[in-house]
């Protein structure tokens, strides 16, 4: 008897995602709500558990395919695991031989390895895995459920000694260089998350009339207040204090006297919002996502490190949920830790304003008619001009450059 799987409800208004790969194959025991693919929508990556205990049977739809909500793409056959495995090796060797000569070596090593315990493999991991020669048994997972990731694999093949001297792995994958020595090509489809990034991106540089205003901020003040109470903070609160606590409830005191930067347009009206609910960037493995922290203006300096620091360790978990991701007033997007000196943030639509943020390095400024080195921060704010006036965005960054030089005007809303 078997059991249909289908895609489960991926939350409002989404109505279709794309298989990213299958974490189980044909003949692979499967335990009730353990997951057997992983779905990409819009915004995140969803898994499907299994409705039921059983054997995994067959997988209606293949990695890239897109899937409608409730549509089928797999059954789940009953027993448990071992009667059904003869018929996985017969089915694999098929695609397999077809592929490179090397291919079916790695799929046979990940087949064993997953049934010591071992989870299964991404396509893209394996491939890691084949170029770099290392041994994924002996790489401990960041991913959910300790699965591998492609950085777990990247940072294994940096710091293991003896990786030169694995020379089979990379004899293996030669056959995959057809053409001259150093000129390879590549295609990969894009993720979905990827495909609406782009989409979105391109829409809202269509749609707004986009605007970017620049100021530069002096950090001496807030990395002192930080450095002071760096200590203190984390063991009273168990969360490290950062600038993004900074940053947020400037851009809470500064949005209260300028309402229109916390605002959007819905046809021929104004929506203004009496709450601020702030997109955080975060990097994720498939690519950046702006998860919500809500009614930022209202929470404390801990309450908002806190919020930051889950929504970040959850997008590299890959568990953050549709609801995380939906809504959000305003959206301050930190470039400055991968070094980025200036930049021109595109707007998160249907906001109407983004912050960027931008790394700290000491710069020459004049203090008190004096030539003095302060470490200095590039301010950008990116607007729509439909909805904010010139003087509105500058008056806007002015009161976050203010605050973040004198934190007390946090203290005491000035």
């Amino acid at each position: 008897m078997s059991t249909e799987v289908k895609v489960p409800t991926l939350g409002e208004s989404v109505t279709e995602a794309t298989v990213g790969e299958w974490l189980k194959q044909p003949g692979d025991a499967v335990a009730l709500d353990e997951p057997i693919a992983s779905l990409e929508t819009d915004k995140v990556a969803v898994e499907v558990p299994s409705p039921v205990a059983g054997v995994m049977g067959q997988q209606v739809v293949a990695a890239g395919d897109t899937v409608a909500v409730g549509a089928v793409i797999a059954t789940i056959e009953a027993g448990s695991g071992k009667a059904a495995a003869p018929a996985a090796p017969a089915s694999a060797p098929a695609p397999a031989a077809k592929a490179e000569a090397a291919a079916p070596a790695p799929a046979a090593t990940a087949s064993e390895d997953t049934g010591d315990g071992v989870t299964t493999l991404s396509p893209a991991v394996r491939r890691l895995v084949l170029e770099h020669g290392v041994d994924p048994s002996k790489i401990k997972g960041s991913g959910k459920d300790g699965r591998l990731t492609k950085e777990d694999v990247l940072a294994a093949a940096n710091n293991a000694p003896e990786a030169p001297a694995a020379a089979p792995p990379p004899a293996a994958a030669a056959p995959a260089a057809s053409g001259a020595p150093g000129r390879r090509e590549e295609r990969v489809k894009m993720t979905r998350m990827r495909q609406t990034i782009a989409k979105r991106l391109k829409s809202a540089q269509e749609t707004a009339a986009m605007l970017t205003t620049f100021n530069d901020v002096d950090m001496s003040a807030v990395m002192a207040t930080r450095d002071k109470y760096r200590e203190s903070f984390e063991k009273k609160h168990g969360v490290r204090l950062g600038f993004m606590s900074f940053f947020t409830k400037a851009v809470a005191l500064a949005a209260h006297d300028i309402p229109a930067v916390n605002a959007r347009i819905d046809g021929d009206e104004i929506v203004y919002f009496d709450y601020l609910d702030v997109s955080v960037a975060v990097s994720a493995p498939n690519g950046l996502v702006v998860p919500v922290v809500r009614n930022a203006d209202s929470l404390s300096f801990a309450e908002i490190e806190k919020a930051i620091a889950d929504l970040g360790k959850r997008a590299k978990e890959g568990t953050l949920t549709m609801d995380d991701m939906t809504g959000g007033t305003f959206t301050i997007s930190n470039g400055g830790v991968f070094g980025g000196l200036m930049s021109t943030p595109i707007i998160n639509p249907p906001q109407s304003a983004v912050l960027g943020l931008h790394r700290i390095e000491e710069r020459p400024v004049v203090r008190d008619g004096q030539i003095v080195a302060r470490p200095m921060m590039y301010l950008a704010l990116s607007y729509d001009h439909r909805l904010i006036d010139g003087r509105e965005a500058v008056t806007f960054l002015k009161t976050i450059k203010e605050a973040i030089e004198d934190p007390t005007r946090l203290l005491i809303d000035l």
